[in-house]
């Protein structure tokens, strides 16, 4: 799903904030209250995420401070609980500890402030200047937000242990491409458009446009498929210094770790642990749960190196043909079922090659959906980046160790997968729904 505000009159952006507000409600229901008990949604199923009540409450409390204080001038409801709910004062492995609102308590809360938010949408211009406001901008901020906390839900999921809870039998087929499928595609080199002006739902982080020139590149047709990386693994790539950035050999020593997460032997073979379920590995899907220290080395093993994000971006929407940016890959249309993989429905990546409707005008396919891509790129702001609507959204992640991912996965609603979109995390970080794909310069063999 996607929303274009100034595609609508007023009145029907108000009716598509309320179905869009309704929907993102309806997934964070399905992922918590209507599936586990409060023994469950209480919990911290893993030290790296938030118990699920705690992310629940959150996404009420985020509403009311971004739709009722800041956008209606509405008096705090729950003031008391700012601080228990700000994700900047408690880190996730202490958030257990804090008072938090139980389950009950919660639907409560998220209730009551989603009757007044709907209520004061009426009453607010959504035409005007003010810059919280104009093409509703703080709506999308949200609706954005929640959505975000859903795929962080069912990254919390996967590391659950106990009986399995989601409907992973309600997956449909993927439209495949005919044929054999060229390795890599050629991307030609000259100065594209980074960035957006245009989108008036995009984040700071993703502002503004700018002229970037690459120097031309091949880049993977497909991101690695788990039966190329299974290869990389039993060739012993992680016993193999020579691949591995030193910090990786680092966190090689100190983890232990020799496979992707969930990855387990299965007699001669293996097989993968997806929410609570063994299955066998799906040789012909992307590679997921790899960390960047071990896409990095992938590149390195086969020859090649991760794309920078510059690079993944103008793959991803540039026509070199026509000199002309593109919010998606295929075009500016939202992302339907035959474009990509996207809003949870199937629980799992698609088979490489899924998609052509969906390539890339160089021929690159799954740019959007499926997986997030690990690029080699640092978090860092745009050239003349300026931070809105706060600083914690963006800017204070930028420097340090973050790692930009690209493209959003299966898990990424549509509303927050587009091609500017950039998501961030630190090198060792596994749980998320992460793979990659690789590149090279364009003298490089």
């Amino acid at each position: 799903m996607s929303i274009d505000p100034r595609a609508l009159d007023t009145e029907g952006l108000r009716t598509a904030i309320a179905d869009e507000l309704e929907r993102v409600r309806r997934r964070s229901t399905a992922l918590t209250t209507a599936i586990l008990d409060e023994d469950e949604l209480t919990a911290q199923h893993s030290r790296l995420m938030s118990p699920l009540v705690w992310d629940l409450a959150h996404v009420g409390n985020y509403e009311e401070l971004w739709l009722l204080r800041a956008a209606a001038g509405i008096e705090p409801m729950r003031p008391e609980i700012d601080d228990i709910y700000d994700a900047f004062e408690h880190p996730r492995a202490e958030r257990p500890t804090l008072p938090l609102l139980s389950p009950q308590e919660s639907t409560g809360y998220l209730d009551l402030v989603r009757r007044k938010v709907l209520d004061s949408l009426d009453g607010l211009r959504l035409d005007g200047d003010a810059p919280l406001l104009r093409d509703a901008f703080v709506y999308g901020l949200v609706l954005q937000h929640e959505h975000q906390h859903d795929e962080t839900m069912l990254a919390t999921h996967q590391l659950r242990r106990g009986a399995p809870v989601l409907p992973l039998d309600d997956e449909r087929p993927a439209p495949r491409s005919k044929g054999a499928l060229p390795r890599e595609v050629f991307v030609p080199g000259g100065p594209f458009v980074m960035g957006t002006d245009d989108d008036p739902w995009a984040y700071d982080n993703e502002r503004p446009a700018h002229e970037v020139d690459v120097a031309a590149f091949w880049i993977d047709t497909t991101p690695v498929s788990t039966g190329d990386y299974r290869r990389f693994v039993e060739a012993g790539g992680y016993d193999d210094e020579r691949w591995w950035h030193p910090d990786g050999r680092e966190w090689l020593a100190r983890s232990g770790k020799r496979t992707p997460a969930f990855w387990v032997r299965d007699g001669g073979g293996w097989a993968r642990r997806r929410f609570g379920r063994l299955e066998p590995l799906p040789e012909d899907e992307p590679v997921q749960h790899v960390c960047w220290f071990e896409a990095d080395a992938y590149a390195r093993w086969a020859g090649r190196r991760l794309p920078t994000e510059a690079e993944w971006e103008k793959t991803a929407s540039w026509d070199p043909a026509t000199g002309t940016k593109r919010r998606f890959p295929w075009g500016d249309a939202p992302p339907t079922d035959e474009l990509a993989n996207v809003g949870q429905t199937p629980y799992r990546p698609s088979p490489v090659g899924s998609f052509p409707a969906g390539a890339s005008p160089t021929g690159a396919l799954q740019l959007i959906g499926d997986v997030w891509e690990w690029t080699s790129s640092r978090f860092h702001g745009h050239p003349g980046f300026c931070q809105f609507p706060y600083p914690e959204y963006s800017e204070v992640f930028f420097g340090g160790d973050y790692r930009v991912l690209r493209g959003g996965s299966w898990a990424t609603d549509g509303l927050a997968a587009r091609a500017t979109f950039r998501n961030w995390d630190h090198p060792i970080r596994r749980q998320i729904f992460a793979g990659f794909r690789t590149a090279r310069d364009e003298d490089a063999r």
